[in-house]
């Protein structure tokens, strides 16, 4: 059998863990900050651990293995990876830089089921759930590879390839991680997840009593033009999603970001942001208009320069605060799945 991953397991996990292995529980402490503070790769190098706890961490465990496949760095700062896993699938990260720090973008799935018509990431469907240890390495390898250069991990944004929600248990268990103070200690206000309106679990998602942003990838102002776009709307109907975010609203009072691709003479006329402005108006939220990436398997071409402002006049006239998203990596084909689409090919 495998061994198991040790960023799989939580801090009560190895605090459990070394009660079991006749060690005191503060133990448990030192090798997640070994982990998480000092970042080793090696359970040789926790020096402050005794030679047979290191020898029988090292029997049980193992790190997770991101075997680094391709690397691109785009002019604007931004860094795509492609990695390699321990089973020969390979996931995509992005660390993105802004002027307010680094944020790095993490895959939860080895591809997609979602289906959404204008995105690489569910060309060839989904292969497997990633394990919460799987999601955290990524942060990890990304935060090393910032120690280099003196900076840190900022930001969290879990938009990769894959839905979270369809990948939900393992998914939270990577955010307490991220978010524990022994931990890599990331505010949670600057944690932001992603989904395509898995409904069962927005209403969960609502119940969990955190401080993550949510975001929704809405991509559409009704359920037909929905459905066309994104098949996932068939098994949770717009009105649904939209009745979950407001149950979300109620219960957290925290603004929702709603993701909009907008894609050439599809969903982007004024008639769709009129009617997009009419569902949302009554709701703290945020509009992030994105220019629709090109992906040479899909028809979509992006919608003209002057109709992506003209669309997000409209949202601003009728009070919505919109912004257009800054493209980052547009040279390094940055756009979820297309650099683990092109491997696929290879």
């Amino acid at each position: 059998m495998t061994k198991p991953f040790i960023y799989d397991y939580t801090l009560e996990e190895l605090e459990a863990w070394a009660k079991e292995n006749g060690e005191p529980k503060f133990r448990a402490a030192q090798i997640y900050d070994w982990i998480y503070v000092k970042r080793v790769n090696d359970f040789s190098e926790m020096t402050n651990l005794s030679k047979a706890l290191r020898e029988k961490l090292n029997d049980q465990f193992q790190f997770v293995t991101l075997r680094e496949i391709t690397k691109f760095e785009s002019k604007d700062g931004t860094v795509k990876f492609l990695f390699g896993l321990h089973d020969d699938h390979a996931i995509e990260t992005v660390i993105m830089k802004h002027n307010y720090g680094n944020s790095v973008c993490v895959t939860t799935q080895v591809g997609c089921r979602v289906g959404c018509t204008f995105c690489a990431s569910t060309l060839g469907g989904l292969k497997r759930n990633l394990t919460a240890g799987e999601i955290i390495a990524q942060v990890v390898r990304s935060q090393q590879i910032l120690d280099e250069r003196g900076e840190r991990v900022s930001s969290i944004v879990i938009m990769g390839t894959g839905e979270p929600f369809e990948n939900y248990d393992e998914t939270m268990k990577f955010l307490r991680t991220m978010i524990h103070e022994k931990g890599l200690n990331i505010g949670q206000r600057h944690i932001t997840v992603s989904t395509s309106g898995i409904v069962p679990n927005i209403y969960q998602f609502a119940d969990e009593d955190t401080q993550i942003n949510l975001a929704i990838s809405i991509h559409a102002p009704n359920d037909k033009l929905r459905s066309k776009l994104m098949p996932v709307n068939r098994r949770f109907p717009f009105d649904d999603v939209m009745e979950s975010l407001r149950y979300y609203q109620a219960k957290t009072g925290r603004r929702i970001t709603f993701e909009y691709a907008l894609i050439g003479g599809v969903n982007d006329q004024p008639e769709h942001a009129e009617e997009l402005a009419s569902v949302i108006k009554d709701m703290i939220c945020h509009v992030n208009l994105i220019p629709v990436n090109h992906v040479p398997e899909r028809k979509y071409v992006r919608t003209a320069r002057k109709d992506i402002f003209q669309f997000q006049r409209i949202l601003a006239e009728q009070g919505i605060n919109v912004t257009i998203r800054r493209e980052q990596g547009h040279d390094i084909a940055a756009a979820c799945g297309q650099l683990r689409a092109k491997h696929m090919e290879a």
